[in-house]
């Protein structure tokens, strides 16, 4: 979809630029962005591994095992479906715990086998159980502790204070999550979107 949404962007843009006789504008104007974007890539190279480093230390110093053990209770009431000793539950602690400190790439396997562990709980299997649901939205707007990305690029691009982005990123992942989780807890409850009935229209 993403594909489409770029191309769609890109002709439009072509299609704007020769009508308002500006396509010369339009080729620079991609050009420029194209070597800024190759520019910023090459800057990040240094502040990420800096950041990685740093978080990786965080882990290995047992950060995001303490994490892990704070969430475990937490996680028990947003998913009553799911038994405590299931391997799902410890994919998701840990997963959320490694989002949480920015390690996006530890976090990826870590999700993908969450969400294999909760299938195997899956009574109708290829329909998003809730527990499915409720996890995806934690996992795509949970409160990240450290947003090392956006600490680099902001450093990439020159800025004098990238920290500065920390308090107000923990507030909006914060206030996403509430709002993520209030949402699906609420749809949940609505028999349009059970399970059953999802099953049944795809009969």
């Amino acid at each position: 979809m993403l594909n489409y949404i770029w191309l769609a962007m890109v002709v439009l843009a072509v299609v704007l630029g020769g009508i308002n006789g500006r396509i010369q504008e339009v080729t620079k104007a991609a050009i420029d962005s194209a070597a800024g974007a190759v520019t910023i890539a090459i800057g990040l190279i240094g502040v990420m591994a800096l950041w990685l480093g740093i978080v990786k230390i965080a882990e290995d110093a047992g950060l995001m095992s303490l994490l892990a053990r704070i969430l475990t209770p937490v996680l028990r009431r947003l998913f009553p479906g799911v038994p405590a000793g299931h391997p799902a539950m410890g994919s998701m602690t840990m997963n959320i715990a490694a989002n949480m400190l920015g390690l996006s790439n530890a976090a990826t396997p870590l999700g993908l086998k969450a969400m294999e562990d909760l299938e195997k709980l899956n009574s109708h299997p290829g329909v998003a159980t809730n527990a499915m649901c409720t996890f995806l939205v934690m996992n795509t707007s949970g409160v990240q502790l450290i947003p090392a990305t956006m600490i680099s690029i902001m450093a990439a691009a020159g800025s004098k204070d990238p920290t500065v982005i920390i308090g107000t990123s923990i507030a909006a992942t914060f206030t996403g999550l509430v709002v993520g989780i209030t949402t699906v807890k609420v749809l949940e409850r609505l028999s349009v979107f059970s399970v059953d009935r999802a099953v049944k229209r795809g009969a």
